[in-house]
């Protein structure tokens, strides 16, 4: 595995639809009674990608003695443009099988947990599990598009698995909703990493605000351990079994395994944004001399530059890629390119210069207006997005900066 990291995951396809009409034609053999089957799941890392934790599937052969553990989060950095295309939402990644022994080995020497679930299956869908799988595994199948909540290692597994049964899974989860969301799961699972918890706090849209169904829920692999625990699956007497038939921990990490829901740390932000504010407006309000409100706007230009990169960002996202996360985010309201222009006029307003004048006051008085409309429209139907810690993050300081342009812009402001 070197040159690869194994990602966390997230849920859907792997259709009946995948699968050539040869494979599926081919009759079922007397190989089954000797295979198992088990579900691995491998606990967080310490990287931040590792922080959903990962699966794989485990083929045992019992006749011939080997296992070959199939895991769908397979990348590389050396890949031919990965970074173009994660940064477009259309990372490529790939299925490959492990001899098992190892590929247990080299997480339990990365700390990460193991925990291994037998699966209770006939021979025949064992043996069509396997059969797939080495389908899947093939060079011309094993690609796919990677999205982190659709379509990901843990949700392939889920289809995989729910395939061979005939869609027991989706039939028992599928409408079974929870009270978590797309982000709840996500920020409480980076808690621990600010730029990332910040970071996805700010990039997640409105559509990771909805509850999610159980079935959906397994794109991470912790969930989908605990959850599968509940699946039962027709006995060929007609009865009703569990899916999973026993469990063993395999090894314990020293790791934690993130928090069960995202901090409240709405009051923490709003204690920040008035820091930040403090820093824009205290200096301006002090200074005297054109020198010396010169320098005093620096805070507000680079205040100014946080909004426009954030801002591009954020339209970015939701204009030219594929990151349906992010879409109609609602933080453009408060992070918007609309303020670049006082980055070059409030330094100007404050050595005297005249000109800006008009221009600093309608911009100023623009992030002022877009940062109250984007507050006040939280109670309005359809702005239903989490964004109350970015609010409290953002609105102080854009109403000091809007106070700024106004201030500068006065001739008695010296």
């Amino acid at each position: 595995m070197i040159g690869m990291r194994s990602l966390t995951c997230g849920a859907t396809l792997l259709s009946a639809a995948l699968v050539s009409p040869a494979m599926a034609q081919e009759p079922v053999s007397a190989e089954g009674p000797d295979l198992s089957v088990y579900l691995i799941t491998m606990g967080p890392g310490q990287y931040v990608w590792e922080r959903y934790g990962h699966n794989a599937l485990w083929i045992q052969d019992n006749r011939t003695g080997t296992g070959r553990a199939y895991n769908y989060g397979i990348f590389s950095f050396q890949q031919e443009n990965f970074f173009i295309r994660f940064v477009q939402g259309r990372p490529e990644y790939w299925m490959q099988g492990f001899e098992v022994e190892s590929h247990l080995q080299w997480y339990e020497e990365q700390n990460r947990s193991l925990w291994v679930q037998e699966l209770n299956l006939t021979p025949d869908q064992r043996l069509e599990l396997r059969d797939f799988l080495e389908w899947n595994e093939r060079p011309e199948n094993r690609y796919y598009q990677y999205d982190p909540y659709l379509d990901n290692c843990s949700s392939r597994i889920r289809d995989a698995i729910d395939r061979v049964i005939g869609g027991r899974i989706e039939e028992l989860t599928g409408s079974a909703e929870t009270d978590a969301t797309f982000r709840s799961h996500s920020l409480r699972l980076v808690a621990d990493h600010i730029p990332t918890y910040v970071g996805l706090l700010l990039a997640l849209g409105p559509n990771a605000d909805r509850k999610i169904s159980v079935w959906e829920e397994m794109f991470i692999p912790l969930e989908m351990r605990e959850r599968l625990r509940h699946v039962t699956v027709i006995a060929p007497d007609g009865s009703e079994e569990p899916l999973v038939l026993s469990e063993r921990t395999v090894f314990e990490s020293s790791l934690s395994y993130g928090r069960e829901s995202p901090p409240r740390w709405l009051p923490a932000f709003f204690m920040a944004g008035l820091i930040i504010a403090g820093l824009i407006a205290a200096p301006v309000l002090k200074a005297r001399g054109p020198t010396t409100r010169m320098v005093a706007t620096v805070p507000s230009v680079l205040w100014v530059f946080v909004l426009l990169v954030a801002g591009l960002t954020l339209a970015g996202l939701w204009g030219f890629t594929n990151h349906w996360i992010a879409y109609r985010n609602e933080n453009l309201f408060f992070f918007n390119p609309v303020a670049l222009p006082l980055a070059v006029t409030l330094p100007f307003l404050a050595r005297g210069a005249g000109w800006p004048v008009r221009v600093s006051r309608w911009v100023g008085g623009a992030v002022v207006v877009l940062s109250v409309l984007g507050f006040l429209v939280q109670v309005l139907p359809g702005f239903d997005q989490v964004n109350g810690p970015i609010i409290a993050l953002a609105l102080p300081p854009n109403l000091a900066l809007g106070w700024v342009a106004f201030r500068l812009s006065q001739p008695t402001a010296s």
